[in-house]
């Protein structure tokens, strides 16, 4: 397992992203043109790529959200490579790298549809919190916090 820091420009990290696009567009549903649209890669400065054998398998972002907090956004691991530590390794690293950059806190938002992903945050040490700015009224949402 490689881990690379990059930025929303890496070739590896837009092909996860098309991947994780196709696989959200099936769980979201109706309500997936709402939450693509806060999913612009280009605003997104801090990567994180894994690579299994040289081959990119999963990845996520953080970006800034107040002067103390980050949102972890974009996590995703190919399905054959899921629960083998991958999204634990990027999750880790990119709070190491918030932690670097001087933010306290990381919140993140994911559907109650994907179970998986509620079931990992829980795992990782992040708390529910009331669903913050665009996802406040959004039933499908569910919104995380974790100290760092």
């Amino acid at each position: 397992m490689t881990i690379l820091r990059t930025n929303s420009e890496n070739q590896d990290f837009v092909l996860l992203i098309q991947h994780l696009d196709s696989y959200l567009k099936i769980t979201d549903g109706d309500e997936h043109a709402f939450y693509n649209q806060f999913n612009n890669i280009d605003v997104i400065k801090n990567v994180v790529v894994v690579y299994a054998d040289k081959k990119p398998v999963g990845c996520g972002a953080i970006k800034k959200f107040d002067k103390n907090t980050v949102e972890v956004k974009r996590m995703f691991v190919s399905s054959y490579f899921r629960n083998q530590g991958f999204a634990q390794k990027v999750l880790q690293e990119l709070e190491i790298w918030a932690k670097e950059l001087g933010y306290k806190k990381c919140v993140l938002e994911t559907g109650k549809r994907q179970l998986e992903a509620v079931k990992f945050y829980h795992k990782c040490g992040y708390h529910v919190l009331s669903n913050y700015g665009q996802y406040k009224e959004m039933e499908n949402s569910i919104c995380f916090e974790k100290k760092i």
